[in-house]
């Protein structure tokens, strides 16, 4: 029986690609699937949710592995999935590994704080897997038939901020995972670890890497267009006093 992306509460934004809402914090995980490797774009809020996403990633492409995880920042509910996918390549935006390594205490009480239950934490902090790979620049991935590029266009919502670019194809638009540096559900929240002076370039960037007719996906929120995140640029821009 073929199995479709809604029946598990996925999105399906063009060929082998989607993305689905996490409950709780609506936090976004993407999807992207070649002939030879799939790449999953953060990885939830704990073990447990990791492990069901794993399992809906294999039920929904046959039976394959996820063997890549590119995290969009360091934040609890983004990362703290990733020990669930044994054997997969971790790329982050260089220098992402020291913090999360310098921080983990900080992003345990952090999902604390939020409503993870401590145990859940803890549990993720005690298997806490840091990128292997870092990114700086750019990093183009081959998936087999598929080439996604891994961009470091931070810092602005953290200091770590990498977001993920899916090339179109007949009938397919461009794609392009934001991560937190944008959101649709919600104002843009800077935390202590933002860097509002840098987050209006981060988006100039996002919008050169997917041009006019690309999709947006936030890290929190449903997709946009070009135009929406030009727009919260420029909200950012007069909210932090930045040209």
């Amino acid at each position: 029986m073929d199995v479709s992306w809604e029946d598990f509460g996925w999105e399906r934004l063009a060929d082998g690609v989607g993305r689905r809402r996490m409950p709780i914090w609506d936090a976004t995980i993407g999807l992207i699937a070649g002939e030879d490797a799939v790449l999953l774009y953060d990885t939830g809020s704990t073990v447990r949710e990791g492990a069901e996403l794993r399992a809906q990633a294999q039920a929904l492409l046959g039976g394959r592995r996820v063997t890549h995880i590119a995290l969009s920042h360091p934040h609890f509910d983004h990362v703290l999935g990733t020990a669930a996918f044994s054997g997969a390549e971790v790329y982050g935006a260089v220098g992402v590994d020291a913090l999360m390594r310098r921080e983990r205490e900080e992003i345990r009480d952090t999902a604390v704080r939020h409503g993870v239950p401590l145990s859940a934490a803890a549990e993720a902090i005690d298997v806490l897997v840091v990128p292997h790979h870092l990114v700086c620049g750019e990093w183009t991935l081959e998936l087999g038939g598929r080439q996604v590029l891994l961009a470091n266009v931070g810092p602005g919502h953290s200091g770590h901020d990498l977001a993920v670019l899916v090339p179109g194809g007949p009938g397919s638009p461009e794609v392009v995972f934001c991560g937190d540096l944008v959101e649709e559900s919600g104002e843009p929240q800077a935390g202590p670890d933002a860097i509002p002076s840098r987050w209006p370039a981060a988006l100039d960037r996002l919008l050169s890497l997917g041009g006019e007719d690309a999709v947006y996906v936030p890290g929190h929120g449903a997709a946009v267009d070009a135009a929406f995140v030009r727009a919260q640029r420029d909200v950012l821009a007069a909210r932090f006093g930045v040209s």
